[in-house]
């Protein structure tokens, strides 16, 4: 079970794929593992160097105290990437993991190849709502909002199709620390990079969900509006749209890494 120490983190990371092949890193969403991206691996790595990780105070990377930023977590990844000894690489990130992204593409551009940003914005909901969420998790841990979460990423019709995917989705949320989910918490909800985002030079795919409650299209588009070239691509999913459209979010991904 691979691990890096950083300077500052001991970070937990899989790394799939030919290795000779480019690099990609996905960086996945709040409360979640590497395993989110499952549906992804088999198309993957035909034609990449996968390496996924777990983000800061989440899976089985270390848990650290306090409120954490977007900046530190862009942070870890150029940690991750040092010690991997990965100089440039494609990078996907869905929510936290998009928001990630930006932050990498506005300030290690040297850094990237292609970004793909999925189900993010530069600003994601209000600081009342992350702030309750926040002081729920401390005080009765990840599992008194996993339920409430799991009905906000995915559409009814998906929730009744795959309950397995969906109680899987649950579990990784109530098995986070509820430091490592609130210090993430505070990094989304103080997070706004709108001024920030048109400075983006590495090409960029933003992906939207169609019925996505957390992140509405209407942001998603703004956010490909204001990066110069951009594609946009909406998918027919809420939230988590790697898992309930998997195929076409697949396909949407290779095919504007691939070829475009």
């Amino acid at each position: 079970m691979p691990f890096v120490e950083t300077k500052k983190l001991r970070m937990h990371y899989e790394v799939d794929g030919p290795e000779h092949a480019p690099t990609l890193v996905l960086s996945n969403s709040l409360g979640t593992n590497l395993s989110l991206w499952e549906p992804q691996l088999p198309t993957l790595t035909k034609s990449f160097r996968v390496v996924r990780y777990d983000t800061r105070g989440h899976g089985q990377t270390e848990v650290t105290q306090g409120d954490y930023s977007i900046e530190q977590l862009g942070s870890d990844v150029l940690g991750l990437l040092d010690a991997l000894k990965l100089k440039r690489v494609n990078f996907c990130g869905l929510s936290i993991g998009g928001m990630t992204g930006m932050w990498l593409g506005v300030n290690a551009p040297e850094r990237l190849e292609k970004l793909v940003l999925c189900n993010t914005a530069p600003q994601i909901g209000k600081l009342e709502t992350w702030n309750e969420r926040i002081e729920k998790v401390r005080e009765s841990g990840t599992k008194s909002v996993a339920d409430q979460v799991v009905e906000r990423w995915f559409t009814p019709e998906y929730r009744a199709k795959e309950p397995s995917m969906v109680e899987k989705t649950k579990e990784m949320i109530k098995s986070t620390s509820s430091d490592g989910y609130a210090g993430a918490c505070a990094a989304v909800r103080d997070f706004n990079f709108w001024d920030e985002v048109g400075t983006i030079q590495a090409p960029t795919l933003v992906i939207a969900g169609t019925l996505d409650q957390s992140v509405p299209p209407a942001d998603a588009r703004k956010l490909a509006q204001n990066i110069k070239g951009a594609r946009y691509a909406e998918l027919k999913a809420a939230h988590i749209s790697n898992m309930e459209a998997a195929d076409k979010f697949t396909a949407e991904v290779t095919s504007f890494l691939v070829n475009s």
